[in-house]
């Protein structure tokens, strides 16, 4: 029986921004059931994928192969061949000394369908991020790429002298830059030509040297790998163009504690402005089903529905679909949101709030709400929340009906993460539960007191000082961008 669902997509994830990664490469690990990584991609890239999909990794790390290159076309072809949709996920571009081409030719021999997904490929990309175009009108008009090793493990022979080269990228040749340069040299390329050498580049951690052919060696020897290397008059413009793609955050690593499913708004923010994320989810929010029930009765059942967040939001709309209505199934009924990032949670459904309280804290949201004597209130809310918000409606005479709409659970954190997270240059908690389910998954462990700890508003923060002893910084007022605006400001 022929296969009529398996398919592979060789994937371009790019040169190491997470956000230079293509939309249809995003699209194909968005569908992926399988997917194969190479060693030095971005984490973040992989967020991309569903939860459940079968995540391999095959990449390589200073020249040895965690999975050899024949057990790779193999995987691609079972796992294809049973049917499933497999992305093999490639540093940079699937053909540029990446063997994608060997990839696809083993599908091609077995039969077996494919897509090739280009990606940036950081033979370009790195050095404009460091501002070297690798052409200028008057100083390149074409350039040459070429590893710095071979299959064979040995720096290439086959050296182009400067006439023909235009601007040399040499990718991966940390080990043999000093053979590399010496083989150049041997070949009329004049020692004083400008040189940049540069290590993880479009992140927020590039770092990058400027000499001239005859002392790069030396000077790139100071940096992590992998390394490119450009030669050519273009590096002139490197302290005129670049590095310009990041912002203020660049070079600060920042730990966002969200939920996995709440925190790409804020990671967002922080790697625009050029911050390096850690993510770190301490919290997961599941849902009840059926904590809120929606019927014919409910178009007159409430004069208030009162949504404290995001997920409340959430927990209101899933108990719509559930009941296969929609807002209109609530009647004459009026809606408060506690702040504009609930607000916008409401309004991604069309739905539009009737009452912001002045302040985005339920303190203020009990006070200010209006026509409460008498009311019948809706409060679908976190299972661990405290009574003081439907304390504060009572004692102002609503009839409030509170149901725990969703739970929020700790979440394990990943060993790996734990020097990270403790040498960060900040972690932010945007709410008291990040903080406390932080704490907890830390164990023993504490920030270094010169990490920042920062809060999205006053009742985060009395969290924050109980476990951690201390805030460093607290947003004007809640939500993400003054929590960011916060943030910048503590660590300028």
């Amino acid at each position: 029986m022929p296969n009529l669902t398996g398919r592979a997509w060789l994937v371009g994830a790019g040169p190491g921004d997470p956000s230079l990664l293509t939309l249809a490469g995003r699209d194909a690990l968005a569908a992926a059931e399988v997917v194969l990584y190479d060693a030095l991609l971005h984490p973040a890239v992989l967020d991309f994928a569903p939860a459940d999909a079968l995540r391999i990794p095959v990449g390589k790390r200073a020249g040895a192969h965690s999975v050899p290159q024949h057990e790779i076309n193999r995987l691609l072809v079972d796992h294809v061949r049973a049917g499933r949709r497999v992305v093999r996920l490639k540093g940079g571009d699937p053909f540029v000394f990446g063997r994608g081409g060997e990839e696809a030719l083993a599908l091609r021999e077995a039969g077996l369908p494919f897509t090739v997904i280009p990606g940036v490929t950081s033979a370009v990309a790195v050095p404009a991020a460091a501002g070297i175009p690798v052409t200028h009108r008057g100083l390149a008009t074409r350039f040459t790429v070429l590893t710095g090793a071979e299959s064979t493990g040995e720096p290439p022979a086959d050296l182009p002298p400067p006439a023909v080269a235009g601007t040399l990228v040499i990718l991966m040749g940390a080990a043999h830059l000093p053979s590399l340069v010496d083989r150049l040299l041997a070949l009329g390329w004049d020692p004083a030509t400008p040189a940049a050498s540069i290590a993880h580049g479009t992140l927020p951690a590039q770092q990058s040297v400027v000499g001239t052919l005859g002392e790069i060696a030396g000077l790139a020897a100071s940096l992590p790998t992998p390394l490119i290397t450009v030669v050519g008059r273009v590096v002139e413009l490197a302290g005129l163009l670049g590095p310009g793609r990041f912002g203020p955050l660049a070079g600060r690593s920042v730990v966002v504690t969200r939920s996995r499913s709440q925190s790409s708004a804020l990671a967002e923010m922080l790697r625009n402005l050029g911050a390096d994320v850690i993510e770190a989810p301490a919290i997961a929010i599941t849902l009840r089903p059926g904590a809120i029930t929606i019927d014919e009765r409910s178009a007159g059942r409430w004069d208030w529905i009162v949504v404290t967040s995001q997920n409340s939001a959430a927990a209101l709309f899933a108990a719509l679909d559930a009941a296969g209505r929609d807002i209109r199934a609530l009647g004459t009924a009026r809606i408060a949101a506690v702040g504009e990032a609930t607000a916008a949670a409401l309004a991604a459904r069309s739905v539009r709030p009737d009452f912001l309280p002045s302040r985005a804290t339920s303190a203020v949201l009990a006070e200010e709400l209006p026509r409460v004597n008498g009311a019948r209130v809706l409060l679908p809310i976190s299972a661990l929340a405290g009574p003081e918000l439907e304390d504060a409606l009572r004692r102002r005479g609503a009839h409030v009906e509170r149901i725990d709409a969703y739970h929020t659970t700790p979440v394990p954190l990943d060993p790996a993460l734990l020097p990270r997270i403790l040498e960060a240059d900040a972690i932010t908690f945007t709410s008291a539960s990040t903080a406390a389910f932080l704490a907890e998954a830390l164990g023993e462990a504490r920030p270094s007191p010169s990490v920042r700890l920062v809060s999205i508003g006053p009742s985060t923060s009395a969290t924050v000082r109980a476990r951690f002893g201390r805030v460093d910084a607290e947003a004007a007022t809640p939500g993400l961008p003054q929590l960011v605006a916060a943030l910048l400001e503590v660590l300028a």
